[in-house]
């Protein structure tokens, strides 16, 4: 007999939680707050909004299907299941934040707080909840297939991300490497040089992530090449601050990615670092003459629409 589905409610402990966890109790936090000219009320409506939202989501889901809870800081210890439907109550960078540790589930983005958020991934409201679950679980349903990228070490360390995946060292000091693109299928001739850099990071980003971090440095640059869409197999990179040297260049600051090519970044330093979608806690760790590889994952984010 098949199993019921389940509902995996996905969420972030709130700014209050933080605020008492840290002071004690609401009158503590709250004198904090107001020694620097804020008042703890604001914070409070917002954790309350929040609450309200995963109850709203909570009740809506069919009595005969089973349901878990995972916060933020344990989704890399949880094991999401393929019958699982994701529902993500928060902001649009919660849903990236679980889209690294998923495979294929559907994902529903719930805003816990409309008017905060962009809305790009977490399009729905708590109300809309009653529908949108048995929906999830429907092939007629409209689903949107988000390209995402990824990052593989030659020691097999692997990791994915939705928006971006940063290149550098711990703490975005002064990071030393070889950078080079490679493209499946061309020439030696074809292939473009590999340089060696000094910069302060490499970012790879993709359409969704075209919204948020990459979209800021790429204004900043006037690029005129357009960003991808976020269903297109198309990223773009850009190294950040690129300084010139007699051993370092800065010929290659800027492209973009087909899903036949692949970023290449060697360490030239004792320890560079790559995380996706600012989760700095969970990294891989490249040392002198190690190399990753980066680019347009097989694996994508089914979002319901």
């Amino acid at each position: 007999m098949s199993l019921a589905p389940r509902i995996v409610l996905v969420h972030r402990t709130t700014e209050y939680d933080e605020l008492v966890a840290h002071h004690g109790t609401h009158g503590q936090a709250a004198f904090f707050l107001s020694s620097r000219g804020r008042d703890i009320e604001e914070v409070a409506e917002r954790h309350h909004r929040t609450r309200r939202a995963l109850s709203d989501v909570t009740a809506a889901i069919p009595l005969t299907w089973r349901q878990s809870r995972v916060e933020r800081a344990d989704l890399d210890r949880f094991l999401f299941a393929p019958e699982d439907v994701v529902v993500v109550v928060g902001q649009d960078g919660l849903v990236a934040n679980a889209a690294k540790y998923l495979s294929g589930q559907p994902v529903v983005g719930i805003d816990a707080d409309p008017g905060r958020n962009a809305g790009v991934l977490v399009r729905h409201r708590p109300t809309d909840a009653g529908k949108l679950l048995p929906a999830a679980l429907s092939a007629t349903t409209s689903v949107d297939e988000l390209t995402m990228v990824e990052a593989v070490a030659d020691d097999t360390q692997r990791l994915l991300a939705l928006n971006e995946i940063y290149l550098g060292a711990a703490g975005h000091q002064t990071a030393r490497y070889r950078l080079g693109i490679e493209n499946s299928g061309a020439s030696t001739a074809d292939e473009d040089v590999i340089e060696a850099q000094a910069s302060s990071g490499v970012l790879v980003g993709t359409g969704t992530g075209a919204t948020g971090w990459i979209r800021s440095v790429w204004q900043e640059r006037g690029n005129p090449l357009p960003l991808p869409r976020p269903t297109e197999d198309r990223l773009v990179w850009c190294v950040r601050e690129a300084w010139p040297s007699p051993a370092t260049g800065t010929s290659q600051v800027a492209g973009q990615l087909s899903s036949t090519s692949h970023l290449t970044l060697t360490a030239e330093s004792e320890r560079l670092i790559a995380f996706g979608d600012g989760m700095e806690g969970d990294a891989l760790e490249l040392t002198w003459g190690q190399t990753v590889r980066v680019g347009v994952c097989g694996r994508r984010l089914r979002l319901v629409g």
